[in-house]
Formats: C-alpha cells, structure tokens, sequence
C-alpha cells in the first residue's frame, strides 16, 4: 500500500486535534515550525477528547525556551480526584536550539510575533505548529475579505460558465 502525500491543508500530518483559524484572519503568517509540547496525563487524555482552544494562546520566548500561554485545555469530568487541574497552565514548548535561536533572532530584530496555527497528533505524539506571524491592519484584513470573495465568485463563474 502507497503512502500518501501531504495534503495542502492539513497541519503538518497526523490527525488535526484544533485549528486556529482566527489567525490567519488576524496575522500574515510566513515561516513555521513543529513542537513538542510538555504535558500532563489529564492534558493528554482532555486533547483526545478534542477539549482544547488555541484562540487566544501566544508563545513567548525566556531564556532560550519557548512557552505557551493562553491555550486552554479544559479538563474531563473524570480527572482523578487528587489532581487539581490548572485548564490555562504554562506549557513548555520542546524545539531543537538552532530553530529556537532563529525564532528569537525573527522576534527580536524583526518584530514578528510567534503564533500557534494548529495542533495535532504526530506518532502518537501531541505537536503544536507555530508561525512566524506579522500582525495584520484593519485595511490589510478588509482586502484579504475582498480578494477571498473575489476569487470564491471566480469560482462560480468558471463552474458554471
């Protein structure tokens, strides 16, 4: 049996556990990355059941280690009763040094800002896809509407004409 190529819109490879979707609304993204991410048993266990959110998570970079802030992991009913969960922990993000002082170098110089796009399951492992983000203008989010629009009517036009 052949293996498959990589679909354009998946992210990154195994199944998709959540996208983010309100950023490439919000930013103009351009170099991305794969991470591990550092988890407990009940973030691992809430992530199959598909309770996560990335809308409103950053990474932030400190001390050559890069975190992630805002994502939301919300806990199952059936979590053990010794363990109280934190659903808006901290969580580091494992990547190899070279791409972590590349990502430093962008944020610092450059002004860019690092983004999670998606997570997803890789081997059995949890992965996050982080960008290289630019934060885009209102004019700028008003022009990518149109040209979307533009070009879903394009479709049309030639699927029926």
């Amino acid at each position: 049996m052949a293996k498959s190529g990589k679909k354009k819109g998946k992210a990154g490879g195994g199944s998709t556990i959540v996208l983010n979707r309100k950023a490439r609304h919000d930013y103009l993204l351009e170099d991305r990355f794969e991470a591990g991410l550092a988890l407990e048993g009940w973030e691992v266990k809430s992530l199959r059941a598909g309770k996560v959110q990335l809308v409103d998570a950053y990474i932030l970079l400190k001390d050559h280690e890069a975190w992630l802030f805002g994502c939301t992991i919300t806990p199952l009913p059936t979590a053990s009763t010794h363990i109280h969960p934190d659903p808006t922990r901290t969580r580091k993000l494992l990547l190899h040094r070279e791409e972590i002082d590349k990502l430093v170098g962008a944020v610092d110089r450059k002004g860019y800002s690092l983004i999670p796009t998606a997570m997803y399951w890789k081997r059995g492992r949890a992965k996050l896809e982080i960008a290289l983000a630019k934060g885009k203008k209102a004019h700028d989010k008003r022009a990518s509407l149109k040209d979307r629009d533009w070009q879903r009517q394009k479709q049309r036009i030639l699927k029926h004409g």
